[in-house]
């Protein structure tokens, strides 16, 4: 089973909730030769017309340039990284042992594209994230082991 779970540091900006708001602020990066992996849009809590933009270009000095020069700033949050063959029920083994250890998952964004997925899991500390990260692998581990058989 071939999934893969990897830290990553979201860079964030804050824009108007209107029209063309987001390409306004993917432009630049754009312009720059981002290639983004991760972007997500959400309402920004308690602030009416106003969403938070976030994405994730890779790591790296250049990557960083190129979201700070954009207007964005990086996440406080740590958010992990998750690609591999799709698994169904894989979303609910995450957080099923995550909840079992504990730990609070702030937000979780997930999609499947032919038999690949993507998922990314924001947690609100460093330390959330690592020992999160642990507890996926091993559950990784285990579905690796049990014969699951077509996906």
């Amino acid at each position: 089973m071939d999934i893969k779970v990897k830290r990553i540091g979201l860079w964030r900006t804050e824009v108007p909730g209107r029209p063309g708001a987001l390409a306004a602020a993917l432009e630049p990066l754009a312009q720059q030769g981002a290639d983004l992996k991760v972007v997500r849009v959400r309402a920004a809590p308690g602030r009416a017309k106003r969403n938070i933009v976030e994405v994730y270009a890779g790591e790296g000095p250049r990557a960083a340039a190129v979201a700070r020069a954009a207007g964005f700033s990086l996440s406080p949050a740590t958010t992990l990284l998750m690609q591999g063959d799709n698994w169904p029920g894989f979303a609910y083994a995450v957080a099923n042992a995550v909840a079992w250890a504990g730990i609070g998952v702030r937000d979780h964004e997930a999609g499947v594209v032919d038999r690949r997925f993507s998922s990314t899991l924001t947690f609100d500390t460093e330390g959330d994230a690592k020992q999160a990260a642990a507890v996926i692998r091993r559950v990784i581990r285990a579905g690796a082991t049990n014969d699951r058989g077509a996906r």
